[in-house]
């Protein structure tokens, strides 16, 4: 981008240092950080939080038919006993077919959620399980914003670091 701070940094390692501020910064609500980082991650927050409130509402719900393993009461899967062509008897999970109703994003919200992956990582919880990012945008923070019309995130500046003097900032959602 023409115009824009380099970090100190080759480009590549400036994309990937935009792109962790802005993960944690969806993710945990606020980062703090230098003022030139700060300031270099506020339009990129706020245009994927525009993009968000825009197609938070675009999807449509539609009915699929699904199979599925068959559970009992604990949650276990429910086995049945079948015999092969030559006479042995062997397991096999017992499956049901039901309807769901799923949601399912026009072309332009998947388009919105795909620039989001551009500018966001994949991130893990404690367990090791996949966080969607992108789900928490559409979900929890559109329709929080979808009142405003920008100005989603706030540079607070605090007191200079020890170490170098470099300006520290925090940045946060609003």
């Amino acid at each position: 981008m023409p115009g824009t701070n380099r970090l100190s940094r080759t480009k590549g390692a400036r994309d990937a240092l935009l792109k962790g501020l802005v993960t944690q910064l969806i993710q945990n609500g606020k980062v703090e950080t230098t003022l030139a980082k700060a300031k270099e991650v506020k339009p990129l927050a706020d245009s994927i939080i525009s993009l968000a409130i825009k197609e938070a509402a675009n999807f449509e719900n539609k009915e699929k038919t699904v199979s599925r393993a068959k559970l009992d009461k604990n949650g276990k899967k429910v086995k049945i006993e079948k015999t092969s062509k030559n006479g042995k008897k062997y397991q096999v999970v017992e499956r049901e077919i039901v309807k769901e109703t799923v949601k399912v994003d026009k072309p332009s919200k998947l388009a919105a959620r795909r620039k989001m992956f551009k500018l966001v990582n994949k991130i893990h919880d404690a367990k090791g399980n996949t966080i969607d990012l992108t789900d928490k945008l559409f979900d929890e923070i559109a329709p929080k914003y979808e009142a405003g019309k920008g100005g989603y995130t706030r540079i607070t500046k605090l007191v200079a670091r020890k170490g170098d003097a470099a300006e520290m900032a925090i940045i946060e959602l609003i």
